[in-house]
């Protein structure tokens, strides 16, 4: 099988994007720019959310814990259930439970509820994000039509994120509520033009039943992992309480595999891990992800907390890393079909650890142009390269029937590894805090933190180094097939 991304392809005239392809393209955005405008949305609004319904600090932490723990946790879960039942339906039926979710957030009176409803929200959501993926990695062919659709699909992640801290700013000195109902509607238009436009998609047929034990386990053990990390923060980490649930997250994680190396027809083919290139593309990941989030909280505190700036102030301070993504969405494609995924993650990666670093220079009266914009710039150029290039490279070379799996994989990578690694930087800032803060105090006590961010990024830009040595020095690569156990050789791909 040659790679697609070996030579720079010609698309044929039949190839050519119908409306019909656009329209299923677009509704799939849809769902994947409401994920992102959910999360970036939600943060600005908990002070006002906490004022207004009497919430303590731990409780307001639920709001965005409980999104984080629905979609992390059931991911896995979301992947391969759209592989067996169906894509199409399953999409459809997650975003209707999204909107219905946005609606309750919008109109509850109580913390409890408005907790359940984003819980629900982050599960309906670990259902959609890997159908979504897998409809277009099933819809359009592997190649340049593939890349294509997938640059353009992930961008919408970050002009969603970007176009809702804005948009939080705006709609909250407002109302709260306007901020969790404004995904509703946009549901809601998705679903309805999801239902005319969305490829059906038979049930996977021949997969030896359903896996319900590895379902059960895998699930909750990373709901647990994700439980953890999220809690570890307040309640410490070296407290008996977070050892013992790492401990019981890793015995359940160890029975997991247990469960899925005997299983006929198991929630997560191991043998798919056997390929580096997929290996690398999870890690990457996690790195990817965790270095963006560990950064992001850094400099919102920064903003904030140090320099006094707005909410909408500091959101327009992280536009222009979202702008150059949204401007370079048609292009990556392209590049990554002359390039190769392994060249983008690495260059992308290298700018993200440049842009990091550049960060360290801010202090307490910085020049926005000379100082903080260069590293957005530079940052917003790593995210245009790197994030549609993982997503290509985890998918490629997979067969239909396990784009569902591999999606949710992908997607529990990038969770699990922001929770992670934003807990971590977190730590060391909390470690370093100082008991006379002083202006100048408060910002040498987020340095440590930066650098964290940054050793984070060198780790994934040093992961992808090996695969492009690999690729020099070796003419294939063994990756584990479904339809067989043993090891299939073929040509290295991206």
């Amino acid at each position: 099988m040659t790679s697609p991304l070996s030579t720079p392809a010609v698309p044929s005239p039949a190839a050519r994007w119908t409306p019909r392809l656009w329209g299923t393209l677009l509704v799939l955005c849809a769902a994947m720019f409401l994920d992102a405008l959910d999360v970036s949305m939600v943060g600005v609004a908990l002070p006002s959310i906490g004022s207004d319904l009497h919430l303590s600090t731990s409780a307001l932490q639920w709001i965005v814990s409980g999104y984080i723990l629905g979609y992390g946790g059931l991911l896995l879960l979301g992947g391969r259930t759209a592989d067996l039942l169906g894509r199409r339906q399953v999409f459809l039926i997650a975003l209707g439970v999204f909107a219905l979710a946005s609606l309750l957030g919008g109109l509850v009176d109580s913390g409890p509820l408005l907790i359940a409803s984003r819980f629900i929200k982050g599960l309906s959501a670990a259902f959609t994000a890997p159908a979504g993926l897998s409809i277009i990695t099933t819809t359009f062919a592997e190649g340049p039509l593939r890349n294509r659709a997938l640059s353009i699909y992930t961008t919408c992640a970050a002009t969603g994120f970007s176009m809702g801290l804005v948009l939080s700013g705006l709609l909250t000195e407002a109302s709260w509520r306007l901020t969790m109902l404004l995904p509703a509607p946009i549901a809601l238009i998705a679903l309805m033009a999801g239902l005319k436009l969305l490829p059906r998609s038979e049930r996977e047929k021949d997969h030896n039943g359903y896996d319900i034990p590895g379902a059960v386990i895998g699930t909750a053990s990373m709901l647990l992992l994700v439980f953890t990390v999220v809690q570890a923060p307040q309640v410490g980490w070296a407290s008996a309480r977070t050892l013992l649930s790492f401990l019981a997250a890793a015995a359940l994680l160890t029975v997991f595999v247990l469960v899925e190396r005997r299983s006929a027809g198991p929630l997560i083919r191991l043998g798919v891990l056997r390929s580096g290139s997929q290996i690398r593309a999870q890690l990457g990941a996690m790195a990817f992800f965790g270095s963006y989030v560990g950064f992001q909280f850094l400099v919102t505190l920064y903003m904030q907390s140090l320099l006094g700036w707005s909410a909408l102030h500091t959101a327009l301070a992280f536009l222009p890393a979202g702008a150059l993504v949204a401007v370079s969405s048609t292009k990556v494609g392209s590049i990554v079909d002359r390039f190769g995924t392994q060249r983008l993650i690495a260059a992308g990666f290298a700018l993200m650890v440049v842009g990091y670093a550049l960060f360290l220079r801010v202090n307490l009266d910085p020049v926005y142009a000379a100082v903080i914009l260069p590293s957005m710039l530079l940052i917003g150029a790593a995210c245009a390269l790197v994030f549609p290039s993982l997503n290509i490279q985890a998918t490629n070379g997979v067969e239909d029937h396990e784009q569902g799996m591999v999606s949710g994989l992908l997607n529990t990578s990038v969770q699990v590894g922001g929770a992670i690694f934003l807990a971590v930087v977190t730590a060391v800032v909390t470690a370093g805090a100082p008991q006379h803060a002083t202006p100048q105090a408060v910002l040498d006590s987020y340095r440590p933190g930066l650098v964290v961010v940054t050793g984070i990024a060198v780790a994934g830009l040093l992961i992808t180094l090996t695969g492009l040595r690999t690729r020099r020095t070796q003419p294939s690569v063994v990756v584990a097939k479904s339809t067989s156990l043993e090891a299939e050789r073929v040509p290295v791909r991206d």
